[in-house]
């Protein structure tokens, strides 16, 4: 702060001048005692500048013994996995009380490098929240895959000086921290003290302990209590994480619970959640409610959303009501319930119809899949072998199983044959290589007919499941058709396509058509046999990404995945 600001914001501390905005007793959380105190709260030019009584102020809000907190933050997500714009997605969190998002814009430096990333800068700059930025680490997220760009350590170099970097985004690429890969530790380096996320579902003991001690600081793949706690004692922060497929957060916060742990290492994070599962459940307050409901202490559920994670990101602007810090304040009318009643940032309330100005879509954004059409005979796959590997989708998490199955040999799988069993296909789409692979996957479910995605992580080829190669080409097409997006497919005709035009990730549309077309799906996909605990859009999404356990597609194979690095074998 500078000593004219200072000037001004002091006056208003030291009762010498008039206040912007008071809130006028409040029930005020206090996130370094974990306590509640009644008091006035006193905003100038978007900071708390004083809190006691007798401030003047030109606009009083009469809190009348309400509770006010610290704005949410989301430690983790990809805001691309909305499927709406980044203005669109955060004006929508943030009447949830969502005021901070801590993005790793992967998905979008995946299809386009560093077009992408600019596009969500630009996006967000103007919404009604802070929007920070950790820098891709692994694009391409590993070397048996396809994509559509690259990002090394010297394309970060003109992003570091802007204060809406913060770090490193999450590393995928164990192997290559621990074996010293020198573009890697090109990356690490050039952060010079900045944070670095992690990503590390299936490093355990010294591995993980290695990992760590290359400065790595957070992760948020941990899916179980035992897992979580192994990363904090290595010194890591572990971003709790629930989201829309991968729900992990009454697995760890029981744990918490059961075994007494001070919870200064964890934080919320949504990672991936869709617009609808926002409209429905909330953003960060779903999580601050789940985790009250489960038994944890109100006090640690609003510091693990608000100080524990501006501390682990050095944001010292923010998480906090105290002298000095931004004026990001919710203010609620049940703790345990997390009732809304209003939002603000920077000391300005959050409206649900505001409107600001929003930068147009490059045109090189909006045309992205390039592949040609697909006949229903590419998806042909012989069974030649006593023995097949068969991808193991389990309800409630983003992990897979690998299955060993017996099939009778042939020419072609027919899904028919065996209703527990569908064809899953990875196309490539970014460079019309004419690449793809198909296998067989268990636990999805589908029957008469296909649903496929552009949205397919990190790299973001074409993925679909279908019980036959008819309604697979069918749905394939028309995601060529539309430029990317989610498509339905029943009884050999499209039943309904999202469609996603900008970087086949995202679209301009609002999030009432967005939810709506997306509910549509859902409910015909589950009436298709989709199991109720599976998520059909996000768990499709992570069918192709060769950095999660245990067995994945990508357009070059099945891929297999253990404490090594990923490698491609045989169906």
């Amino acid at each position: 702060m500078n000593r004219n600001l200072y000037s001004k914001l002091s006056k208003v501390c030291l009762k010498e001048s008039s206040a912007d905005l008071i809130f006028k007793d409040a029930n005020i959380f206090d996130v370094y005692t974990g306590s509640f105190y009644r008091g006035d709260v006193a905003v100038k030019q978007g900071y708390i500048v004083g809190i006691g009584q007798g401030f003047r102020g030109n606009e009083i809000v009469d809190c009348k013994g309400k509770y006010l907190f610290p704005g949410f933050i989301d430690a983790h997500l990809h805001l691309e996995s909305t499927m709406v714009s980044p203005n669109e997605l955060i004006s929508t969190a943030a009447l949830c009380g969502t005021t901070s998002f801590i993005v790793d814009p992967h998905e979008a430096c995946n299809v386009a490098g560093a077009a992408g990333i600019d596009y969500i800068l630009q996006q967000s700059e103007k919404s009604p929240a802070n929007v920070y930025v950790m820098l891709p680490s692994c694009v391409p997220s590993t070397n048996i895959d396809d994509n559509g760009a690259t990002f090394l350590a010297k394309d970060m170099h003109p992003y570091l000086e802007s204060p809406r970097i913060l770090g490193l985004g999450e590393v995928m690429d164990a192997q290559s921290v621990l074996r010293i890969n020198p573009e890697m530790w090109n990356k690490l380096e050039s952060m010079d003290g900045k944070t670095l996320d992690g990503h590390a579902p299936f490093l355990e003991k010294e591995a993980l302990q290695a990992y760590a001690l290359s400065g790595i600081r957070t992760d948020h793949e941990a899916v179980d209590f035992p897992y979580a706690l192994e990363q904090v004692r290595c010194g890591m922060h572990v971003h709790v994480r629930e989201g829309s497929a991968a729900r992990n957060l009454e697995a760890i916060i029981k744990g918490i619970l059961r075994e007494h742990i001070d919870t200064r290492s964890f934080s919320f994070c949504t990672d991936d959640k869709h617009i609808e599962d926002i409209l429905e459940e909330g953003h960060i307050s779903h999580s601050i409610r789940k985790a009250i409901a489960l038994g944890l202490p109100v006090k640690d559920a609003y510091q693990m959303a608000s100080i524990n994670t501006a501390n682990c990101y050095h944001l010292e602007h923010l998480g906090a009501i105290s002298p000095g810090k931004q004026a990001d304040l919710v203010l609620l009318s049940d703790p345990k319930k997390v009732d809304i009643l209003s939002v603000y940032h920077k000391g300005k309330r959050i409206e649900k119809e505001e409107k600001i100005f929003i930068p147009r879509c490059p045109k090189d954004l909006k045309k992205t899949v390039h592949c040609s059409p697909l006949k229903a005979e590419d998806f042909h796959l012989p069974v030649l072998r006593r023995i097949s590997n068969v991808i193991g989708i389990m309800e409630g998490q983003i992990t897979t199983e690998r299955l060993q199955v017996s099939f009778r040999r042939t020419s072609n799988f027919d899904p028919t044959e065996y209703p527990e069993y569908q064809k899953i296909a990875a196309i490539e789409r970014h460079l019309g290589s004419g690449k793809m692979a198909v296998a067989i996957c268990h636990g999805y479910n589908i029957h008469q007919g296909a649903v496929a995605s552009s949205v397919s992580h990190d790299s973001h080829n074409i993925i679909v499941i279908g019980d036959s190669d008819l309604n697979m080409s069918i749905a394939v097409n028309e995601l060529i058709r539309s430029q990317g997006g989610y498509t339905v497919v029943s009884h050999g005709k499209v039943f309904e396509t999202l469609p996603l035009p900008i970087m086949g990730l995202m679209t301009d549309c609002g999030y009432e058509e967005v939810g709506r077309s997306l509910r549509k799906m859902k409910k015909k996909l589950h009436e298709m046999g989709v199991p109720i605990g599976i998520d059909p859009f996000i768990t499709l999404s992570f069918m192709a990404l060769p950095v999660i356990p245990e067995i994945r597609i990508t357009p070059r194979g099945i891929c297999l995945i253990k404490e090594t690095k990923p490698r491609l074998i045989k169906s």
